[in-house]
């Protein structure tokens, strides 16, 4: 282990997520070719320094403080290092939009065990790091993709140990990705669930998630359209989202396999042909206008490498 100096510096490069799937409730998840960056450096100050400063135009209303996500999964690993923790400065060219449902809290999450690792050496292997960040998140399906790229499924096993396993993506399957201008939280989306499901609903999501899986592998797009639909968390999300319902059925319209909502919403995710992507994409763009939701839409590849860092040049140091 090294102690970081002042003025040292590391930027973290960290892809958006697409969970759940539809059927892979809390444990599939997809990174996308969508990047948030983090430029991270140690500052004077001790270890309830953290400033944020936020590039572009969502995210002005995230905050530094220790408190911040960022700042509180890097003292996660300097606790787990041994380390003395250091105030930090995070610049984040924010690509990726907070409480829409592509893994916002993820990419933060991960950034910040990756880059207070690489300050201090890399000390805690991959593996630990993963730990950490689903024990932050609570879960999953967002930040494993988001570190180590991918689709993967993500279970807890007998032996209580968190096994991944890296899932086949055809690369004739590609995402549409809609993001409405509305924002819903995690916790809200949570909120709307039962405590208990009926076990025919959780027998019918085991059969669709088999077929979507093979459907992904293979890109069968008949195999994708009958895996893409869930019963667990989706009936009670979908009134959450002003205009989903059309948006989805406008998807579909436009020759999507199948049209889901990412993560906990409000984005919807449309997987389908790359041939009609961009009629899918324009479609469900086209169906939020007319319910009055302002919206983008991306037309994306799975992200297979994961997070990275690299260093900063050390501002201390003459050139």
């Amino acid at each position: 282990m090294v102690r970081p100096r002042v003025g040292q510096g590391v930027v973290v490069h960290v892809p958006a997520t697409t969970a759940n799937v539809g059927p892979g409730f809390d444990c599939l998840g997809a990174a996308l070719e969508l990047d948030n960056v983090f430029q991270m450096r140690c500052i004077e100050g001790g270890s309830q320094r953290f400033d944020l400063i936020i590039e572009g135009p969502e995210g002005a209303h995230l905050r530094g403080g220790p408190d911040n996500l960022v700042y509180r999964a890097a003292q996660r690993v300097w606790k787990e290092a041994q380390e003395e923790p250091v105030g930090l400065e995070a610049r984040v060219r924010l690509a990726v939009p907070p409480a829409r449902g592509l893994g916002s809290s993820a990419t933060a999450i991960v950034a910040g065990l990756m880059g207070a690792n690489a300050l201090v050496g890399e000390p805690l292997s991959k593996e630990k790091l993963l730990e950490l960040a689903i024990d932050i998140e609570g879960h999953p399906d967002n930040v494993v993709p988001s570190l180590v790229g991918g689709l993967c499924m993500t279970a807890k096993a007998a032996s209580h140990r968190w096994r991944v396993v890296r899932c086949e993506w055809s690369p004739d399957v590609v995402a549409v990705v809609a993001i409405p201008a509305i924002r819903l939280t995690t916790s809200e989306a949570r909120r709307a669930m039962p405590k208990a499901i009926p076990v025919g609903d959780a027998v019918i999501n085991l059969g669709a998630l088999t077929l979507l899986l093979q459907g992904l592998r293979t890109g069968n797009g008949d195999l994708i359209t009958d895996g893409m639909h869930d019963r667990l968390h989706e009936p009670y999300r979908w009134g959450l989202i002003a205009g989903g319902r059309q948006v989805r059925e406008a998807a579909l319209e436009a020759g999507a396999w199948g049209c889901v909502i990412s993560g906990a919403g409000p984005s919807l995710l449309a997987l389908c042909r790359r041939e009609v992507a961009q009629p899918v994409s324009q479609a469900m763009v086209r169906a939020w206008h007319r319910a009055g939701v302002e919206s983008r839409s991306e037309v994306l590849s799975v992200q297979h490498e994961g997070s990275r860092w690299e260093p900063l040049p050390d501002q201390t140091r003459p050139a």
